[in-house]
């Protein structure tokens, strides 16, 4: 087994596919491939599966790559501390539901930890696509919520992924509303006042079950309703269209102005906003200060 072979099993899990990986790695496919068969027959495990829709890692594989990962990165730190070796481009992922304040932890990341060179992803999507992206290591980490009603069908799906969900903080329901609604001066407002105003939500394509709204209340019937798949176009119609939206209350002031503002909603329901990662497998170092960063950003 050798350095580069566990290099090459990391870059094959990010992109998820043999040809991409080789073209990244400015190898050919079937050196690649060998590389990896080398190692599956030495280790007498199999890292990866074969499927009609390419290659996902098997159950042996997600461990032997949370293993690889962190051998990857204690020998970068050696090779840079004696050999004055030129850093490696840094890699992380996170695919998240439409919050600022992963997108603030996000923006501390690249500040504190970004090198000359690096390739990072922030996705913003779909709730069901953050758990596959997590499932088949596309991301390290994914940002969601759970409530009474969604719980059951999402922890189910993480359970089958072999992910865990871990709480960031629970929040009660609030608008987001345009500081020039008539709504916006009232310390609460009701789901009956609120009938007369085109309601926003995050369009989940496929998927798009009440289960993985990523909004509450998702079953209500609504007079105006749209969907949009950005949170610039959701801001924007917040302000062009009186319109409003449900989440946790949380806003960045920095990344969204001041023309957005939460007002609590009066209903019993709690989110549960919490990330997303691989049971058993130990983060990234990157993925560990993104997860304190998240912290930070709501303490802020």
């Amino acid at each position: 087994m050798t350095l580069q072979q566990l290099k090459y099993v990391i870059e094959v899990a990010g992109r998820g596919s043999m040809n991409e990986a080789a073209k990244r790695l400015f190898i050919s496919q079937p050196s690649l491939s060998n590389a990896i068969k080398d190692l599956e027959e030495e280790l007498g495990i199999t890292i990866f599966e074969r499927t009609n829709k390419g290659i996902i890692l098997s159950k042996e594989g997600a461990e032997f790559l949370g293993y690889a990962r962190q051998v990857v990165e204690q020998a970068e730190l050696l090779e840079g501390r004696y050999l004055n070796a030129k850093p490696s481009p840094q890699h992380f992922s996170v695919s998240t539901q439409h919050y600022a304040f992963a997108v603030n932890a996000f923006v501390h990341l690249v500040q504190e930890y970004g090198q000359e060179e690096y390739e990072l992803a922030l996705r913003e999507t779909k709730t069901y696509e953050i758990i596959q992206d997590v499932k088949t290591f596309r991301s390290e980490i994914g940002i969601l919520y759970l409530n009474e009603f969604n719980a059951k069908v999402i922890n189910k799906l993480l359970k089958d992924a072999g992910l865990e969900f871990n709480s960031l903080f629970t929040a009660k329901p609030h608008i987001f509303i345009s500081v020039h609604n008539p709504l916006a001066k009232q310390s609460i407002v009701t789901i009956e006042e609120l009938q007369h105003y085109p309601y926003l939500s995050f369009e989940q394509g496929e998927y798009n079950s009440f289960h993985f709204s990523e909004e509450i209340l998702s079953t209500l019937s609504h007079k105006k309703s749209i969907r949009v798949n950005d949170r610039a176009t959701l801001f924007n119609l917040l302000i062009g269209l009186n319109g409003y939206t449900i989440s946790t209350g949380v806003l960045s002031a920095d990344l969204n102005g001041n023309e957005i503002i939460p007002v609590p909603l009066a209903c019993d329901e709690t989110i549960n906003v919490g990330w997303i990662h691989h049971k058993n497998i130990a983060l990234s170092k990157l993925a560990t200060a993104y997860v304190e960063a998240l912290h930070a950003a709501i303490a802020d």
